[in-house]
């Protein structure tokens, strides 16, 4: 029992650590160079970001323990999906924010959301619920890419 949950809280504070990592380049740009770009209407309050991505990196963790739990034999491609995600998240909010390039971000966030999409259909193979939880976060995703998206139309 011990041992799952090491498991566990290691799976979820990696992506936490992931998320601490790509706040880095965020928290000082926010402040700084986010605030002079013209945003869409549908732009939420900068407060709702912390919660909403430390929820979602708690339930990706959640989602690779299960995975890992899981006695499925093939489990190569749904790991490398989830890592490789895992990446292209952090990526993001270095090229956004710490270089502040709008157009790599949304180059990067495309890529980010088919590889959420792949790593969701790969867990989806090995656990339904590990598939559920990742859905909050592609949805989360698509409104972040529309969201870029519109940011580089205005700016």
């Amino acid at each position: 029992m011990i041992n799952k949950i090491l498991k566990l809280a290691g799976c979820i504070v990696m992506c936490e650590l992931v998320g601490m990592i790509g706040a880095i380049f965020t928290v000082k740009a926010v402040t700084g160079w986010y605030m002079t770009l013209y945003k869409p209407s549908f732009t939420p309050p900068s407060w709702i970001f912390g919660p909403v991505w430390s929820l979602l990196y708690m339930m990706m963790g959640f989602a690779l323990f299960i995975v890992w739990e899981s006695p499925a034999k093939f489990k190569g491609a749904a790991y490398a999906f989830f890592f490789i995600q895992l990446a292209l998240n952090l990526l993001w909010s270095i090229i956004f924010f710490g270089t502040h390039s709008i157009t790599g971000g949304l180059i990067n966030i495309a890529a980010l959301w088919l590889m959420i999409l792949m790593t969701l259909a790969a867990f989806s193979q090995i656990s339904s619920i590990a598939a559920w939880l990742l859905v909050p976060y592609i949805l989360w995703v698509s409104y972040a890419a529309a969201l870029n998206a519109a940011i580089l139309r205005l700016n």
